[in-house]
């Protein structure tokens, strides 16, 4: 399917590893030009060279977004190349904390990082968009932010911040041509994800196959209707059509991409 991205110019921020290379590149497959943000230059130019390789279109733009100087620094490079039409609110991070072990400094630290970085790139960015009559913002969140648990409470509050900024930026946005949605996946097997449950399987007494430990995992952790984890793929491939015209019909919507493990209607 043509996703018409050939004339659109795409910023995926922490796109150098995880989730955010892989909306990278399957946007650059559908055509979009990318830019890789990260903070590590020699893994974004990486995924840019291999981005190049296959045939797509690809610059970098490296610095912390948890800082208006780095912010800044990123907005200035991500426009030298050209305007940016599509921006995906990827980056962020989180700690295994929980109520006991984040303090408020955890909790100040998380907000900078996952949710007031998003406001500085859209603040940055999206009036160009409107300008011009056209435009998308994708915010990256999750199932925390509408079902939590215990563990990491500062990081769930951020995903809930992330999508509550999304839909009030909908609202916002009304007659501009520029929309404004959550993709919200589940447990997603990154490397980083899987190297934590190998971790964690002896002890949880779930095996040693990968297959085994994914089964295990899904069973005790992360229960849904898929019956496994998520891939990378499966995200981007929410990201790039929220980033098409298919979607231009879509305002304020939470497109959960988590196998059912969110038990809700609406």
């Amino acid at each position: 399917m043509n996703m018409n991205l050939d004339n659109r110019r795409a910023l995926v921020t922490g796109a150098s590893a995880g989730l955010g290379e892989a909306i990278a590149r399957m946007l650059a497959a559908e055509g979009a030009a990318v830019v890789v943000h990260g903070r590590n230059r020699a893994r974004a130019e990486q995924v840019a060279a291999d981005i190049i390789a296959s045939g797509g279109k690809a610059d970098v733009a490296i610095g912390d977004l948890a800082s208006d100087e780095g912010a800044a620094a990123v907005v200035a490079q991500a426009l030298s190349g050209g305007e940016v039409d599509i921006l995906v609110n990827n980056a962020g991070h989180y700690h295994h904390l929980d109520w006991h072990s984040a303090t408020p400094q955890v909790w100040a630290e998380s907000y900078q990082v996952n949710v007031v970085s998003a406001v500085r790139m859209i603040q940055a960015l999206v009036p160009a968009m409107v300008a011009r009559g056209w435009g998308r913002v994708i915010q990256i969140g999750g199932g925390l932010a509408e079902q939590p648990t215990a563990q990491l409470p500062d990081y769930q509050a951020t995903l809930a911040a992330r999508h509550n900024l999304a839909v009030s930026l909908a609202r916002r946005l009304k007659d501009t041509g520029v929309t404004s949605n959550i993709v919200a996946p589940g447990a997603i097997l990154v490397p980083a994800v899987k190297e934590l449950l190998e971790q964690i399987a002896p002890a949880r007494g779930w095996g040693e196959s990968w297959e085994k430990i994914e089964s295990g995992c899904v069973r005790d952790m992360v229960p849904n209707d898929i019956g496994r984890l998520g891939r990378a793929e499966e995200i981007a491939g929410a990201v790039t059509y929220l980033s098409s015209e298919l979607a231009a019909y879509v305002s304020g919507a939470t497109l959960r991409v988590d196998g059912g493990t969110v038990r809700s209607a609406f």
